[in-house]
């Protein structure tokens, strides 16, 4: 039997709403906003995972989250873990880290950046699905006019982000 990996969590605050950063053995495996988040770990889950105060890991992103929303950080440089995930799921979140700061692709354009341009919906729904909010950059996906469209942490902070990241130099 897979026993289940560990991982413990952090709560920091942020100026669109309190963070919660999970780490494991292999990096950073979660950021979500603990208020009004779509597809959210919860519950027992959640309840499992002890809180801590130092850990280098959680630690480092949080000094990265910060120096993000003060517009010092275009990139996060931290080791992430993105094996909660199908194949294809990871090869969607491996594929928004490629999309720089200040810019912004369609849902379209990543599904033939991947190779899977039939794949537009299931593309979708990943990005959705991603857990690592702000750091692996799903807020830079729009629909195909621009619109802002779909970002599980809300409409508002999807813009809010966009507009961070259009001021970074």
């Amino acid at each position: 039997m897979k026993q289940p990996k560990p991982l413990v969590q952090k709560v920091i605050p942020s100026p669109l709403g309190d963070l919660r950063l999970v780490a494991g053995p292999q990096g950073l495996a979660g950021v979500w906003f603990m208020q009004n988040q779509q597809h959210a770990p919860s519950g027992e889950r959640v309840d499992s995972w002890p809180l801590v105060g130092d850990h280098p890991v959680l630690d480092d992103a949080s000094r990265q989250i910060d120096a993000y929303f003060q517009g010092k950080l275009r990139r996060f440089e931290l080791p992430l873990d993105l094996a909660q995930g199908t194949p294809f799921q990871q090869q969607v979140w491996q594929a928004l880290l490629g999309i720089p700061a200040g810019e912004t692709t369609s849902y379209g354009v990543l599904s033939q950046r991947i190779g899977r341009p039939k794949a537009v919906r299931a593309l979708g729904a990943a990005v959705g699905r991603n857990p690592l909010s702000i750091v692996v950059p799903c807020h830079r996906v729009v629909g195909a006019a621009g619109a802002l469209t779909g970002y599980a942490g809300g409409l508002e902070r999807k813009r809010a982000l966009l507009l961070l990241e259009s001021g970074l130099p």
